[in-house]
């Protein structure tokens, strides 16, 4: 017979006294249990703000310096991962091998539960090695109830090749210890539903992933005010939006804001950098080139040459 690991202890398998009677609720008194506890994760991941500020510093100086940004977990927090990897792309026009999100299982896991795959620390330790991850990178490891081995395999051989580690739990660290860069603990409590951590502990770390992608882009010039500038125009939505952001902060009307953004290549980013300075397509690119991107500091220096 398997010798299991206890985990009884662990914060996210604790029975929620406050639910105890979750099968004799109605619809509405079950509509109000999870909308109370569900204010708990909002609380856990303020708690942790001062480590997801680090998170972000941390990972944008790598970003900077050519490195790149893995999501690592197993079951809900796998998914997560690669829902926050695969939306930077249309959000902040990286290119997709920028921000990753590694899962248990492979892709097959995002639509199929395959969480026995979650048990084998050394697939972890292959995922990083598969994708050759060095000093310059980041790997976050996800895991609700901190104990996963694919995710510590993954961290174990990451902090081997030098790569920056952050590990994200709701379980507090005198339960389940780790040695990494960034402990971030987001303490959500006992779940309604008791184990089920894809929904108080699945919500927070939703949210935090959020706040560490979105932060990461704001620090490279990614978002100019709180607009996304570097938007993909890919669809009929993108294109509305990159239409209204260059009608916002030009006073341009619609059509003449599709001109700009015609001769920009549909980057919103450049058009109004060739709106606000005057210089052409080219001269633009060069000018965001030489500040990495950051349209602000780059339109003040060709408004205030040093």
């Amino acid at each position: 017979m398997t010798n299991l690991q206890e985990r009884g202890h662990l914060l996210t398998e604790q029975v929620n006294p406050n639910s105890q009677n979750l099968d004799q609720l109605s619809s509405l008194e079950l509509v109000e249990i999870f909308n109370r506890e569900d204010e708990k994760a909002v609380a856990a991941v303020a708690a942790a703000k001062m480590q997801l500020a680090q998170a972000i510093e941390r990972t944008a100086e790598s970003l900077r310096h050519g490195g790149r940004l893995f999501y690592v977990g197993a079951g809900t927090s796998g998914r997560l991962g690669v829902l926050d990897a695969a939306e930077c792309p249309p959000t902040f026009c990286t290119p997709p091998e920028l921000v990753q999100g590694i899962i248990a299982g492979g892709a097959g896991a995002l639509v199929r539960s395959s969480e026995d795959l979650e048990d084998r620390f050394q697939d972890g330790e292959a995922a990083i090695a598969q994708r050759q991850i060095t000093q310059l990178d980041v790997v976050v490891g996800i895991t609700a109830g901190g104990t996963t081995p694919f995710v510590h395999g993954a961290i174990n051989a990451a902090r081997q090749r030098g790569a920056t580690t952050i590990f994200i739990a709701c379980v507090p660290a005198e339960q389940v210890s780790v040695e990494a860069d960034i402990d971030i603990r987001l303490l959500t409590g006992p779940e309604v539903l008791a184990g089920s951590t894809r929904l108080k502990a699945g919500t927070a770390t939703k949210l935090a992933l959020n706040i560490l992608s979105t932060g990461v882009m704001v620090r490279l010039g990614k978002v100019y005010g709180n607009r996304m500038v570097d938007v993909a125009v890919t669809n009929n939505k993108l294109r509305d939006r990159a239409l209204r952001i260059l009608q916002d902060l030009t006073s341009l009307s619609r059509e003449a804001s599709g001109l700009l953004l015609e001769r920009s290549g549909n980057w919103v980013k450049l058009a109004l950098l060739m709106h606000w300075t005057g210089l052409d397509r080219e001269q633009g690119l060069k000018l965001l080139s030489e500040y990495q991107g950051n349209l602000r500091v780059a339109v003040a220096s060709h408004k205030n040459p040093s």
